[in-house]
């Protein structure tokens, strides 16, 4: 029960929550909760990843691209790129690392 766990953890605090599902030897998937307002800093990934929104709506922004991510919607982040996530509405993706 990471998801339903992560979620209720979300109400307590004013940043974004996440917490590994699954993970292996060369891959990681990660559960991304937010509430509305609340932004992933900037920051780069060491491996490729890919963002993909199950709830709410995120904005993905990488340089002076802005993706506008709606449910079901996703995104490749290359490795070493500076990027950000902030959340439309409440929202909850899935981050697959490697």
């Amino acid at each position: 029960m990471i998801i339903k766990d992560l979620l209720a953890q979300l109400e307590t605090v004013a940043h974004p929550l996440a917490k590994a599902i699954h993970k292996g030897e060369h891959f990681k998937v990660l559960a991304i909760a937010f509430k509305k307002g609340m932004i992933l800093k900037e920051h780069r990934t060491q491996l490729a990843a890919k963002l993909t929104v199950l709830s709410g709506a995120v904005v993905y922004k990488e340089g002076m691209v802005e993706k506008t991510l709606l449910q079901y919607h996703e995104t490749d982040i290359p490795v070493n790129v500076v990027h950000s996530v902030e959340a439309l509405e409440d929202s909850l993706c899935l981050l697959t690392q490697g």
